[in-house]
This record gives structure tokens, sequence and C-alpha cells, in this order.
């Protein structure tokens, strides 16, 4: 399996994952013109995109649609009922879905998908496991709080892509509203670099070889203090893991695993 994450952020969040002959893209959050330009500088190519896939309805995820599917109509587009609506509503754009049930499992080409529910204020949002019937890529951002569903997921990863949104202190001590603050700190919002490390402590994912930080705040955090919370809960895990911080602004390295 092969992975390049194109951006991950507030600002936009898009990325590809490649396994055999089969091309999946989850999340359309920057503009087209953008993403193109990223998908580009990787090597990827938009129209041999097997499916387009998204998570929920929040513009940073969904902000280009409108124009890559007007630009790159064959690729079908993946949700379950609510983010369709709630994304055709923001978009315009009301063909080319090809809907889903939360926590179903289907094959699209070489990959099994699995959706699973995550507590976030949006529509109907949810979470990604990508298998191949050797490596598992587990997605799991914009979340509150972790499920049930999420700590099953991240079990059976080999690669994992996992919110670590923002510092606690520096959230608290920030500029922003109290209401703004109570929303990510919620059930519903984003999870801190703490409850992130407590999670992986939690499941200690046998399988684990890439874990990959995502979502961070520019404001409240900083790449040295998610990776400083992980890296207990990673030496816990007692063999050698890849741990990188995914960045807004920059395309990842391709990760193979």
């Amino acid at each position: 399996m092969k992975l390049r994450v194109f951006g991950s952020g507030s600002g936009g969040n898009a990325l590809a994952v490649r396994s055999g002959g089969t091309l999946l893209l989850l999340d359309c959050g920057f503009c087209c013109t953008e993403i193109e330009r990223r998908m580009a500088a990787c090597g990827v190519d938009p129209d041999a995109a097997a499916g387009l896939f998204f998570t929920h309805d929040h513009t940073d995820h969904c902000k280009g649609l409108a124009v890559f599917h007007k630009r790159h109509p064959s690729v079908p587009l993946y949700a379950n009922g609510n983010t369709a609506d709630a994304i055709a509503a923001i978009t315009g754009v009301d063909d080319g879905w090809r809907v889903f049930e939360t926590a179903e499992t289907f094959p699209v080409g070489d990959f099994t998908v699995t959706s699973f529910s995550i507590p976030h204020d949006a529509a109907d949002p949810v979470g990604y496991l990508f298998e191949d019937g050797e490596n598992a890529l587990f997605v799991g951002t914009d979340m509150g709080a972790p499920t049930f569903g999420v700590r099953d997921a991240l079990a059976r990863a080999t690669c994992a892509i996992l919110e670590s949104n923002h510092d606690p202190i520096l959230l608290q001590t920030s500029d922003r509203p109290v209401s703004l603050k109570q929303r990510i700190a919620g059930r519903c919002g984003h999870l801190c670099n703490g409850d992130a490390a407590a999670l992986v402590r939690e499941v200690q994912p046998p399988r684990l070889k890439t874990l990959l930080l995502a979502h961070l705040s520019r404001q409240c955090n900083a790449p040295y203090l998610a990776l400083e919370s992980m890296r207990a809960a990673v030496a816990d895990l007692g063999r050698p893991i890849t741990l990188d911080v995914l960045d807004q602004d920059t395309p990842s390295p391709l990760y193979e695993f």
C-alpha cells in the first residue's frame, strides 16, 4: 500500500492511497487548482481514481468538490447518505454519488473499505479503514472522543492517520471565543495531543508500522508538542514505529507499508 497526504489541517484535507491497480482519494478540502497542483507534484492522476471518499461535510474536507467534479466527472463520489446530502447542499454536486451505510464494509477495486462513526459536529461524520488483504490504513480525524468503532479499526491498522489537534493549555490560553474553545475540547470537537496518545496506549495496535499525526491546529498546537505526547505511547508498543506529523502546506513524503 502507498500513501500520499496532500495536506492536513483546518485549511484543507486530502489524500491518496494506492494498492495494486486501485487508487482511492479521500476528501477534497482545498480549491481544485491547489489539489491538482499537489497531486501533480506527487505523480497522482485524479482521473485514475476508483473513488473519492468523504469523511464529513465541513468545508475543509469538501471545498474543492464542485470544480473537481466538473473536471473529473468519471470519479465516483462515496459518502453515507447524510454526508452526501449535506455536501450536495454546500457544493451543488448532486450526481455521481455512491451512497453507503455507516459501518458497512464493501469492495472497491483492490480495497475493502469499512467506515465507522465518529463524534463530530457534522451531518454524519465517519472515519475509514482501507484494507488490501495484507495492510490496512486507518483514517481517524475530526473526532472529539474515541468510540468502540474507532478502537476496533485502529487495532487492525498497519498505518494510522490519527488526529492530534491541540494542546489543552494552548487552547485555553488562546484568544479564541469561549464557545469555540468549548466546541473544540468537547465530545464532538477534536482530539487533543494527550487523548490521541492515550488512545494508542489503550489500543496498542499489534500490526502498526506507521503513525501519522494529523489536523494539528496552527494556533493551539505545535509539531514538537504532538510528537512529545505520542512518543511514550509509541515506545510502549515495543518495536520500531515510523512517527511523523502531517503538514497543512506541504504534501507528505510517500509512505509505503
